[in-house]
Order: structure tokens, then C-alpha cells, then sequence
């Protein structure tokens, strides 16, 4: 009765079943023929059933040979496969991508960094999570992410091994319904003061950066709604709510994605973009051409129309 197999033996089975001889598989296991054919010996003897017979110059699977051979091809396929996930590959050679995406961070604007990667020279199969900042970094630490997309650095009171680099940063434009923008465009900064408005909410470095500004302007705009998700912010800034404001990167996707138009701009308050990730120095191959092309187009302003 077997009670344990020898997996380097079943192995050497697999190669000579695969090659249909035993010179061939000596040659691919780097072994001798005599040491391949008393491994497969052993083997054997520990099942006890022949697994080849003879037919002229050539080996063939014996009926319970072929039994095997079928239990060993899905074991080391399996195995292969194993190597690729540990190595970060997807069966089949494309690399598994893990992107985790902070809540705050605008959906367009992670559409815009994450998609160089998609057309790269790598095969890549990119996953995204959504989630609190906090929880991503928990993630990063434990290597269920690749990679952090952040509107802040790591804070250095935080006990997480991880490194922070900047992609890019962007001024804030201002959308509103096309009526909005008639009656507060001419006006702007100042036509904000008492003016319905939606913003990201309190805990984000954009909405400190937002107050700092409209408390230096004397603006007190009527907040009418704080989000956490920037996708909801502009629903309900496309159902004309209220005015809201977007990284100006983002600006004509926004208009048309929405159907709003410009009330103003301002590059006074600055919404940066970070990848987090665990090495200091970027050797992932993702992450490289995501911070090469982010940071290509994260670099520019809009101009013209009305800014502050």
C-alpha cells in the first residue's frame, strides 16, 4: 500500500513519459540516463506496477503508466502555475496587476494614471480595489496590492513600510450647470460666496487645501454636501445641485463625461496625486510605466476662461 510519493521521482516519470525517451529526459533534467531510469525504478517498485513497456527502441506507457502520467500532468501543470502567482503571473504568462485606489481619489484621474499600463509592453491583467487609504496601506503591507493610488504621502507616524512617490498635481476647476456658469463665471472667485456647493469631504488633502483658500478669499460658499466618493460628488453636480470642483487634469473629461460647463479655476489650491508602494525605488515594471506616463500627464493647466 503507497502511502507517501516521492514527487522528485514522479517527476522524472512525467519528463520521460512527456519525451518517450530516456535519453531525451536525462538531457532536460541535467542527469544521467542510468540515474533517470533507477529513480523511475524506485518509482515503480513503490507503486507496484510497471509504468513503462518496451516497444522496439521505444518506451510506452504501460495501462497504469497512463493512469499516472494523467495524475502527474495536473500536478505539475498545477505547480507551474503556482510558480507563475508567487513570480506575480497570471496562468498563461500575463502578470497580475493590484492596484489599490483610495476612496478620494477621482475616478477619471485613476482611469488616467492606471491606463498606460493597460497598453504597455507588459502583459498585464489589472485588478483594482477600492477603499479607505488606511486599509490599502494594511493591504500594501501584506502584499495583497501592488500599488497605492493616494492624494497623500504615507504619514511618517504610521507604522508601515512603504514609500510614497509623487505622480503629478493639478489646480481645481470649478463645473457647474451651463446656468451656473452664465451667472457666477464673470465674477469669479468672489461670485462663490453664498453659492450652493458640493465638496469632498473633510479628511481629504484637497477639501483643507479648498478651506484654507476660501477662508484667505473671504468666501463662504452654502455647503450643501460632503462625499467621500468623487464619482457621487459629480452626479449630483450633473443633476445641478450645486457647483463642485475637479483636478483641472481632468477638465474636458469631465465636462463631457457630465455635461457641466466651467465656472472658474484656480491653481492656489494644488490636488496631488501619489503611487505608494512598497520599494523605495521603483523596480515593478507597472508601477514604472505608470509613474513615467502619470507624471507626463499630470503636469499640465488648462488656460483660458475665467481663473481666480
Amino acid at each position: 500500500m503507497i502511502r507517501r510519493l516521492n514527487y522528485n521521482h514522479m517527476h522524472y516519470f512525467w519528463v520521460v513519459a512527456r519525451e518517450g525517451s530516456v535519453a531525451k529526459a536525462a538531457e532536460i533534467l541535467h542527469l544521467t540516463p542510468q540515474t533517470v531510469s533507477g529513480q523511475i525504478g524506485f518509482l515503480e517498485e513503490a507503486m507496484g506496477h510497471a509504468l513503462f513497456r518496451r516497444q522496439g527502441r521505444h518506451l510506452v506507457l504501460s495501462d497504469v503508466g497512463q493512469v499516472v502520467f494523467g495524475y502527474a500532468d495536473e500536478i505539475f501543470r498545477l505547480a507551474g502555475e503556482l510558480i507563475d502567482v508567487l513570480n506575480g503571473r497570471l496562468p498563461g504568462g500575463a502578470m497580475l496587476f493590484t492596484v489599490g485606489v483610495a476612496d478620494v481619489i477621482p475616478k477619471l484621474v485613476a482611469y488616467r494614471i492606471l491606463e498606460p499600463a493597460l497598453k504597455g509592453a507588459h502583459s498585464l491583467r489589472v485588478v483594482c480595489r477600492e477603499a479607505s487609504l488606511g486599509e490599502l496601506l494594511g493591504e500594501l503591507a501584506t502584499h495583497k496590492v501592488d500599488m497605492v493610488l493616494a492624494d497623500s504621502p504615507v504619514a511618517a507616524s504610521l507604522s508601515v513600510k512603504a514609500y510614497s512617490h509623487l505622480l503629478g498635481e493639478s489646480g481645481l476647476t470649478f463645473f457647474g450647470s451651463a446656468a451656473q456658469s452664465r451667472a457666477l463665471a464673470a465674477g469669479f472667485p468672489r461670485s462663490l460666496d453664498g453659492t450652493p456647493m458640493l465638496l469632498p469631504s473633510a479628511h481629504t488633502a484637497v477639501r483643507r487645501g479648498l478651506d484654507q483658500w476660501l477662508e484667505a478669499e473671504g468666501i463662504a460658499p452654502r455647503v450643501l454636501a460632503e462625499f467621500d466618493d468623487s464619482a457621487l460628488l459629480k452626479a449630483f453636480g450633473q443633476a445641478g445641485v450645486g457647483v463642485f470642483p475637479s483636478p483641472t487634469a481632468i477638465e474636458a473629461e469631465v465636462q463631457r463625461q457630465y455635461g457641466v460647463e466651467v465656472v472658474g479655476r484656480t491653481t492656489r489650491v494644488r490636488e496631488r496625486f501619489y503611487a505608494i508602494s512598497a520599494e523605495r525605488r521603483i523596480k515593478h515594471p507597472a508601477v514604472a510605466t505608470i509613474t513615467q506616463a502619470a507624471r507626463a500627464a499630470l503636469g499640465y493647466e488648462a488656460a483660458s476662461t475665467p481663473s481666480d
